[in-house]
C-alpha cells in the first residue's frame, strides 16, 4: 500500500510551507497519522512534529443541457498537512 499519493502544490500550500513549515499531501484513505508520519519521514528524510488529516467527500454534480441530464462526480480523498521540525524543509522542485 502506497501511503503518499502526491504532494499538493497550490498557492495556499506554498504559502503555508514558506511561513509555517507545513506541507500538504494527498494520502491513502485508509492511512492513519502514524503511518503518514513514517511515510513522509522515510520518503524525504525529515523530522515531523505533527500531522493533521482531513477527509473530503465525493462531490456530485448534475447539469441540465440541451442533450439531456449530464451527471459527474469528483472522487473523495484524504488530505494530510504535515508540520516539520524547525530547520527541516522539503524541496518538491529538485527532481524537475
Amino acid at each position: 500500500m502506497s501511503i503518499l499519493v502526491k504532494p499538493i502544490i497550490t498557492e495556499k500550500a506554498n504559502r503555508d510551507s514558506e511561513l509555517f513549515n507545513r506541507y500538504a499531501f494527498v494520502v491513502d484513505k485508509r492511512a492513519n497519522k502514524l503511518e503518514i508520519k513514517d511515510a513522509v519521514e522515510a520518503a524525504y528524510g525529515v523530522t515531523i512534529d505533527s500531522v493533521k488529516t482531513m477527509n473530503y467527500p465525493i462531490k456530485r454534480k448534475t447539469k441540465y443541457t440541451k442533450n439531456g441530464i449530464v451527471s459527474a462526480a469528483i472522487s473523495g480523498y484524504k488530505k494530510a498537512i504535515v508540520q516539520l521540525a524547525e530547520g527541516d524543509s522539503i524541496d518538491f522542485y529538485s527532481n524537475l
